[in-house]
Formats: structure tokens, C-alpha cells, sequence
């Protein structure tokens, strides 16, 4: 079930263990990409709200595939037309690329570009694991919003690169979520917690944050305790793991994406220092 269905709740003491304070990673060897703004002025970062034909979901980071083009990743189930409970990206329905969305800070509506729910259904992808967690897609951004763009996941900052060997039980993550449900409460935006492990050959990840993602949360970047981006959150558990998350892998999003219409797409690091949980 993906996270529009979802009903908040809170968490109990299970992440009492993860919230002793954990010192913060160095900053990212990468320099800012030239174009880019100051993270203490940029409108368009990761966290922010997109609306793809009236659905409202989070921004997880920002990339590039090597062109000069810059995007958003948001989820693919973001642009998804069917029913809420709809998690098979090989059969789902998907709005077509080029369709606008809205991106809040940007002056101008970006561009669907990349969903692999499409890209996959065109491929005639037969994984099951990657038909279930495979929820990627990514907005191109219109040149002139680069300027007001800065790659940093505010509170936290990084991401400092790609996290590619997964997690393990226990391993600590953060991540920020954004829905409107809020109302403006950006209190609980910055999400702690833990990881219940790899599954699915890799291609997901099970976690427990306080507060749990809700409607609208859908797409939010999740980092690992040093600052790596471990994916992008997808789903809600009702079992085993109720109250948990569903986190698609990135590093097999973005290979992904890679073969089958993005060559050379890459994670921007964040400008700013990851701070994780102090």
C-alpha cells in the first residue's frame, strides 16, 4: 500500500536506542555545481512539495546525467492513475512523460521525464522485486529555476554520495518529509529512526522513524547515520511491521534509470554538513 492510504501514528520506545547523538560526518569533497544557490537562499531543494496532476508528494534529491539538465526525483506512483493500492509499477497506470508538475520554490512547472513504472512496462520487465520497488521518476527542472536550486536535505544536510551495500538491522536513518498534511508543522518534518534491513535482492529497505511517513510523504529522501542516500520512501507496512516504512533503493533506481533512458544520471551531493542525529 503506498503512503497516500496511510493513517499517522505515533512510535513507541523502539527507537529509544537510536537517538544518542552521533558525531557529524565531514563535508561532501564535491564542490557546488556551478548554477546552484546558497542552501541558505534556495527555494528548490530536496523536501519540497510536488504536485503532479493535483497528487502531492516530497522531493527526495537532486541530480544530473552529465547534459546540464538538473532534476528531481520524486516517486513514480506520484504520476500513478490508479488506485491507492496499486504497488506493481509493471501494471500500474502511469500519466505520460511531459506531463507538467509543480514544484514549490520553482518559478516555472518542471517536467516528468524518467518514471520507471513507464520505463519498465516498456521494457517488459519480468523482475517481480524490481516490478514491486522499483518507484522512481524524476522531474527535469526548468533551467532558469537551476539558480534557485540547491542539492542539501535541509536539517540534516548531504547527502554526502550513494549508499551502495544497504542496511542492516538496527543501522540508524533519517529523513525529511514534507506533506501538506501538516499543515505548515515543520516540527515533524525531520524524521529518526531505524533500519530493519535489505530485502527484495536488494531493492528495499524496512524502517521505523518518529514520526512514521504519512500521505504526501511519498518520494522523501532517507539517509543513513553518515550522511549516505540509502533511497526514496514508497510504502507503508500493515504486516509484519505495522506503522513501518517501504524505502525503494536508490543505487538500483538510479542504475536502473541509467539503462533505460537517463544514461549518466548522478546524485548531487548536498553543499552542507551532514549532521545526522545531533
Amino acid at each position: 500500500m503506498h503512503l497516500r492510504p496511510l493513517i499517522a501514528a505515533a512510535l513507541t520506545a523502539v527507537l529509544a536506542a537510536s537517538a544518542a547523538t552521533a558525531a557529524a560526518a565531514p563535508a561532501p569533497a564535491n564542490k557546488r555545481s556551478p548554477g546552484f544557490a546558497p542552501a541558505a537562499t534556495a527555494t528548490v531543494t530536496p523536501g519540497v512539495q510536488t504536485f503532479t496532476s493535483g497528487g502531492q508528494c516530497t522531493a527526495n534529491f537532486v541530480f544530473t546525467d552529465g547534459t546540464g539538465a538538473v532534476y528531481l526525483g520524486q516517486s513514480a506512483h506520484c504520476a500513478g492513475t490508479g488506485g491507492a493500492t496499486e504497488t506493481n509499477g509493471c501494471l500500474a497506470g502511469s500519466l505520460p512523460l511531459g506531463t507538467p508538475v509543480r514544484v514549490t520554490g520553482a518559478a516555472k512547472p518542471g517536467t516528468l521525464v524518467y518514471s520507471s513504472w513507464i520505463a519498465m512496462q516498456r521494457a517488459g520487465e519480468k523482475d517481480g522485486n524490481a516490478c514491486r520497488y522499483n518507484d522512481f521518476a524524476l522531474i527535469r527542472l526548468d533551467p532558469s529555476d537551476v539558480g534557485r536550486t540547491n542539492p542539501s536535505v535541509p536539517v540534516f544536510g548531504g547527502p554526502v554520495a550513494l549508499d551502495t551495500d544497504g542496511t542492516s538491522s538496527g543501522e540508524r536513518v533519517v529523513s525529511y518529509g514534507n506533506s501538506s498534511l501538516r499543515f505548515g508543522l515543520r516540527s515533524t518534518s525531520p524524521k529518526r529512526g531505524i533500519s530493519l534491513g535489505t530485502g527484495a535482492r536488494g531493492w528495499t529497505h524496512t524502517i521505523y522513524t518518529a514520526t512514521p511517513g504519512i500521505p504526501g510523504d511519498s518520494g522523501s529522501a532517507v539517509l543513513d547515520g553518515a550522511g549516505n542516500a540509502i533511497g526514496t520512501l514508497s510504502t507503508v507496512a500493515l504486516l509484519p511491521f505495522t506503522g513501518s516504512n517501504g524505502v525503494s533503493d536508490l543505487a538500483q533506481q538510479i542504475s536502473y534509470a541509467g539503462s533505460h533512458g537517463v544514461p549518466g544520471l548522478t546524485l548531487v551531493p548536498g553543499t552542507e554538513r551532514f549532521v545526522g542525529f545531533l
